[in-house]
């Protein structure tokens, strides 16, 4: 990829909320960047892999990260962990899920998120575990608008909730997403997160649908970075997000996987900047743990040096 002029010259940060990060980028006429991270197995391994890859992405000053919550909160005390540590270097969105919670222990929760430090909680439904898949039908909590309605009732938190670029799995139409993401703006949270995609249009879409909802919230893409072609394909399968046919035919027809590796970061750069080019606030980079790609996709992007 070509070398672009920085759309981010300097850290404006630190900050507290999403909110206040989204707005000075706004004010300086630049897009926001921010990692997600998630919850290292039980493997020594695994967590100086996290370490590792949040000490580099935080060379380049991102305005804030993200931690992923398992489902049911099947891994909530290592989330908990992870969120404490990074909170006390890098404003830190711990996600929550609630599907087959009771509200008085995910209120506990919220209030042990309070204490770790953390301002803003990207409040989800989630799956169910796979030891309870009932959970959907039994817990108290059962959409993710409860969830809003229960940190905005027990705390001071900043809430977030997700976007859904290709229509929410269970969902009949965008249309009916839009309705639900505008719920959930009346109900008080104040910014969006996507799930992964692969198209501008995508993103342009759900926007444009949102905002004839009455959803204007500001909605931050979630870019996942094509550094490893076969795992991306399974995600993509597994959350239903569409791979284009001309770039799933160029990942089949590569010769090697870094030749591969090469078309999808290509693409992901592409993705990225054109993002920004439709007026998307900032760009959310799933980290998957590793800073090389994220790091690829945010200075190609022109978001870092």
């Amino acid at each position: 990829m070509p070398d672009f002029p920085l759309l981010r010259k300097t850290a404006a940060g630190p900050f507290e909320t999403v909110t206040e990060a989204l707005g000075a980028r706004s004010g300086r006429r630049e897009p926001s960047l921010s990692f997600e991270f998630f919850p290292p197995r039980n493997q020594e391994e695994a967590a100086d892999q996290l370490w590792r890859s949040f000490d580099a992405l935080m060379e380049v000053n991102p305005d804030f990260v993200s931690v992923t919550y398992g489902a049911g909160g099947s891994n909530r005390e290592t989330s908990l962990a992870v969120v404490e540590r990074m909170a006390k270097d890098i404003m830190t969105i711990g996600h929550l899920t609630c599907v087959g919670g009771s509200r008085a222990s995910t209120a506990e929760t919220i209030s042990r998120f309070e204490d770790a430090g953390v301002h803003s909680i990207l409040a989800l439904r989630g799956d169910a575990p796979r030891d309870n898949p009932d959970a959907l039908l039994t817990g108290e909590l059962k959409s993710a608008l409860e969830l809003v309605h229960l940190v905005r009732q027990t705390s001071n938190l900043e809430v977030g909730v997700a976007a859904f670029p290709e229509v929410h799995p269970e969902s009949p139409h965008m249309e009916h997403d839009s309705m639900v993401l505008e719920m959930k703006q009346s109900a008080g949270a104040t910014y969006a997160m996507t799930q992964l995609f692969f198209t501008v249009e995508a993103y342009t879409d759900l926007v444009a649908s949102a905002k004839v909802a009455g959803a204007t919230l500001p909605i931050i893409p979630g870019l996942m970075p094509v550094g490893n072609a076969a795992k991306v394909v399974r995600m993509a399968e597994m959350s239903g997000a569409a791979i284009p046919v001309d770039l799933m035919k160029k990942l089949e027809n590569a010769g090697t996987e870094a030749e591969a590796r090469v078309i999808g970061m290509d693409y992901s750069i592409k993705l990225a900047r054109d993002l920004v080019d439709a007026g998307a606030p900032g760009l959310h980079i799933f980290s998957m743990n590793l800073s090389k790609a994220a790091l690829e996709v945010a200075r190609g992007a022109g978001l870092c040096q």
